[in-house]
């Protein structure tokens, strides 16, 4: 068992990397072009990965740790899959899937659950309880807004397009999180871990006003 943890922890760090290089190609190659879209394919496959095999690490060891980095791989994995998933929905005739529902519902349970946990982290006197409070926000709040988006529908014909850049680039600030988390140490916890959504979520959203 322990063979196997190690050899599903090893392919998640593998699988992250790839995701890390994958996003930046996706996002400094000409959009809608060949390169583009094999660099963007490449990052949502990776991720799944990423997700997938965070919720395998939880089950071989269900730590307080490894149960609070599932939950924020499944937050994390649902940009890429919204951005990836709102390609197939351009026209205002095409609708979302069950999965679609399905995926939205199930963010927001997440983000409960991480508030639920960052709660309870504050209340202890933990600083951390803050990061997982705002992660927690975040999905509770993407999720209510996809669930009144599929319910109403776009709100006009190019809201994919704004809809695929931001989910996309939310996406990328979770994989440059976890590589921050991981890596830069010399940060406070608290900051290792919010700094690329501080740095981030502008950053996007001057990329949308771009377009």
């Amino acid at each position: 068992m322990e063979t196997l943890d190690s050899l599903t922890l090893s392919l998640h760090i593998v699988a992250g990397f790839v995701a890390l290089f994958g996003g930046a190609g996706a996002f400094l190659t000409k959009k809608g072009g060949l390169t583009h879209r094999r660099f963007g394919r490449a990052y949502v496959y990776s991720m799944a990965f990423v997700a997938a095999s965070a919720l395998a690490l939880f089950v071989y060891d269900a730590t307080p740790t490894r149960q609070f980095l599932a939950l924020v791989a499944v937050f994390s994995f649902y940009f890429v899959f919204s951005g990836y998933r709102v390609l197939s929905r351009k026209r205002p005739a095409d609708t979302p899937t069950g999965l679609d529902w399905g995926a939205a519902i199930t963010l927001v349970a997440v983000g409960i659950g991480l508030l639920a946990l960052g709660g309870l982290r504050l209340l202890e006197g933990e600083s951390f309880g803050t990061v997982m409070a705002v992660f927690g926000g975040i999905s509770v709040g993407f999720g209510v807004r996809d669930v009144g988006l599929f319910r109403d529908g776009q709100p006009e014909s190019r809201a994919w397009l704004y809809e695929h850049l931001s989910r996309m680039g939310a996406g990328y600030i979770a994989t440059v999180t976890a590589f921050s988390s991981v890596n830069f140490v010399f940060l406070p916890p608290v900051a290792r871990w919010l700094w690329p959504t501080v740095i981030g979520t502008p950053l996007i959203t001057l990329l949308v006003r771009r377009y």
